[in-house]
């Protein structure tokens, strides 16, 4: 299977099984808007829970945002974007397509092929214009947010006063943010709307070099297990690259971008930077407000310098799926962490039209569905549903039959090994919960 085959055997699984559809698709669809299905929204909700669950609920030293995708248009004054958060843009002459000038090969259009048939660059800004209001005038233009680590900025003082926190210490937040992409592709690993989870950590200005150093290589490892642990991806397939100098953000002095080996190349995955106390200063300063902290023990203040550490949650559904891709016998298997897949079981009757199955069956079905995640299926025979729920990453698949009638135990069938064992009805939720945690 070529790396191209690969990508395309992906969006038709997307589409065919409800994890992904084109956005608008039946007026025609829109560049690289996509829409997530059933399957989908369960999986990216599940890594969202995960992410929150690790980096909120089990530590003590980070509390959680959610903030708004318009703010005020001085924040991003404030915060460099609205100068710097540009991209050098040039245009075919043949066919006028727009493309990012360093994405350009050898000077060959990647739309029509012409070679060396540009205009000169042009830097253009990524951030989305909207106005407030009914007028559309200068005075009312505002922004969809391009990021959402502002709002942590901006609320610092906020939480820091509710939370009561000592440094070190984080803010978090899931959201949406708006880049307008020139070249946006690749399915949903690059597009003009997407997610992230990202953290704010905010430490002690640091005197010399090791004082930031060592938080950001804790972060470093936390996102590496994250990707290995939580997720279940390969780490031997990411790799790590350290951002020169000229190509950092405006506001780094150190990032490391977390590449992963996709079909269309080795690409950026998650994020990794250290802000300085760049974001507070300037807001502070084009604010007039009191963003610093002050040490409850020595009554010392300080801005705190910050270490992001950034996950998207679109590119992360897009690397699980890679990564979980595989086929037996001609068939496809999503090999999905059970913690992170749809259902996590799956309950048929043998027989669809025997009713002693069926109530048993539902029965079952019903009392598993009130824990965990649960598809109900009781069409065709029992491979093609077993074919069916491998295909959506489904761990294990409960038959029950007539000898269940019995001895009350059911056949339950895991998706990676096809190994079966007959299971007690009454021993079948602890049994799940232990193997969706990875208890033996």
């Amino acid at each position: 299977m070529t790396d191209q085959n690969l990508m395309e055997k992906i969006v038709a699984l997307c589409k065919r099984r409800g994890f992904i559809f084109p956005g608008s698709e039946i007026y025609g669809g829109m560049a690289n808007s996509w829409d997530y299905g059933p399957l989908g929204v369960e999986l990216k909700n599940n890594i969202k829970l995960a992410w929150w669950k690790r980096f909120v609920h089990l530590r003590e030293d980070i509390v959680g945002l959610d903030a708004a995708l318009i703010m005020n248009p001085k924040v991003w004054e404030a915060s460099g974007h609205i100068a710097n958060f540009q991209d050098p843009l040039v245009e075919c002459k043949k066919c006028n397509g727009r493309f990012r000038a360093d994405h350009i090969k050898e000077g060959v259009c990647p739309n029509c092929g012409e070679k060396g048939s540009f205009t000169g660059e042009q830097m253009f800004n990524l951030m989305f214009k909207t106005f407030i209001g009914p007028a559309e005038e200068s005075a009312n233009i505002a922004y969809f947010r391009p990021e959402t680590a502002q709002a942590m900025f901006v609320d610092f003082k906020n939480v820091l006063d509710t939370s009561r926190k000592r440094l070190p210490f984080g803010i978090a937040q899931i959201g949406k943010a708006f880049r307008n992409e020139i070249t946006p592709g690749n399915f949903i690993f690059r597009t003009r709307e997407f997610e992230q989870m990202e953290i704010e950590y905010f430490i002690v200005p640091p005197k010399q070099d090791a004082d930031w150093q060592g938080p950001f290589e804790l972060w470093r490892k936390e996102i590496l297990s994250w990707i290995k642990d939580d997720l279940g991806v390969d780490i031997n397939k990411v790799h790590e690259h350290e951002i020169e100098s000229t190509e950092r953000a405006h506001y780094s002095k150190k990032t490391i971008d977390f590449e992963y080996e996709f079909p269309f190349g080795v690409s950026e995955l998650y994020g990794l930077a250290y802000r300085t106390d760049f974001d507070l200063k300037n807001h502070e300063k084009s604010s007039g407000k009191d963003l610093k902290y002050r040490d409850p023990e020595t009554n010392e203040e300080c801005i705190p310098h910050v270490i992001e550490p950034t996950w998207g949650v679109d590119r992360s559904v897009l690397v699980i799926l890679v990564d979980a891709y595989s086929e037996r016998e001609g068939k496809v298997i999503l090999k999905l962490k059970p913690k992170l897949a749809p259902y996590k079981a799956a309950v048929f009757p043998l027989l669809g039209n025997k009713p002693e199955l069926t109530r048993l069956a539902r029965k079952i079905y019903l009392d598993l569905k009130s824990d965990l995640m649960i598809a109900w299926d009781d069409r065709g025979n029992i491979g093609g549903r077993y074919a069916s729920q491998d295909e959506i990453g489904t761990p294990f698949c409960i038959t029950v039959d007539f000898q269940s009638l019995e001895d009350k135990k059911v056949t339950v069938r895991d998706r990676d090994s096809g190994k079966q064992e007959r299971i007690g009805i009454d021993e079948l939720k602890k049994y799940l919960k232990e193997k969706i945690n990875g208890k033996n």
